[in-house]
């Protein structure tokens, strides 16, 4: 694998591992006074790659799976990343 490669895996890992946490972070804190993390900052992680981070947090802490607006937004994100990667894989 060739560097350039492999430093995009880092950092799509490093992405992954960070949304685990603020996931992971925002349930602990749920039904406490601390300021949660925002719908948008979640949905944005996941965006921007770390949708398996995303999806691994809401089953392993059961969170956001009872918002079906947030569940939905997570699909689509999901969707539109799956028609991407395919697109590209198909366009090589």
């Amino acid at each position: 694998m060739s560097p350039v490669a492999l430093s995009w895996l880092a950092a799509w890992l490093a992405l992954n591992v960070a949304t685990v946490l603020v996931f992971a972070y925002d349930k602990a804190i749920a039904g406490g006074t601390r300021r949660r993390v925002p719908e948008r900052t979640l949905l944005t992680l996941a965006l921007l790659g770390g949708s398996p981070g995303a999806l691994l947090a809401m089953a392993l802490f059961r969170h956001k799976t009872a918002k079906a607006a947030f569940r939905r937004a997570m699909m689509a994100i999901v969707a539109l990343q799956v028609i991407v990667l395919g697109l590209f894989y198909l366009s090589r």
